[in-house]
C-alpha cells in the first residue's frame, strides 16, 4: 500500500461519527446493514450519514450494494487489512513481545469470515 492510500484510510477513520459508523459495520459483518438501520443506531442525520459512508467507501474502507430500496453498507474486510498490514508490516524489529498483543487480536479477528448475527 502506498503512503497515500493509508493516509486517506486513515484520515477517513479520524471523525468521530465516521469511525462509529465503521466500527459498526465491522460489528455487522460481511452481510452489511441497511443505511436507515445505520443512521437509527447511531442517531445520525440521513444526510450527515451519507456523506459519512461516502468518505469511508472512497477511502477503500467500506463498500455499498443495493437490495430493493434499501442501500446495504459493510466494511471493506480487503481494504481495512491492507491498512493493518501496512501500519504493522514494520513492528517488531527483532523484538516478538512488542507485538504479541497485537498478534492475539488479529488471531480473534478470524471470525471476519465467518456470518454474523444481527447489531445487538
Amino acid at each position: 500500500m502506498e503512503s497515500e492510500t493509508a493516509v486517506k484510510r486513515l484520515s477517513a477513520l479520524s471523525q468521530d461519527s465516521r469511525l462509529a459508523v465503521f466500527r459498526l459495520l465491522v460489528r455487522a459483518g460481511r452481510q452489511g446493514v441497511p443505511a436507515g438501520e445505520i443512521a437509527r443506531t447511531l442517531d445520525i442525520t440521513p444526510n450527515t450519514l451519507s456523506a459519512q459512508l461516502n468518505i469511508l467507501t472512497n477511502a477503500g474502507l467500506a463498500t455499498s450494494r443495493r437490495e430493493g430500496r434499501s442501500i446495504i453498507y459493510a466494511a471493506d474486510y480487503d481494504g481495512m487489512s491492507e491498512l493493518l498490514v501496512y501500519l504493522m508490516e514494520d513492528c517488531c524489529q527483532g523484538r516478538p513481545e512488542v507485538c504479541a498483543p497485537l498478534a492475539d487480536v488479529a488471531a480473534k479477528a478470524a471470525c471476519c469470515d465467518q456470518p454474523t448475527g444481527a447489531l445487538s
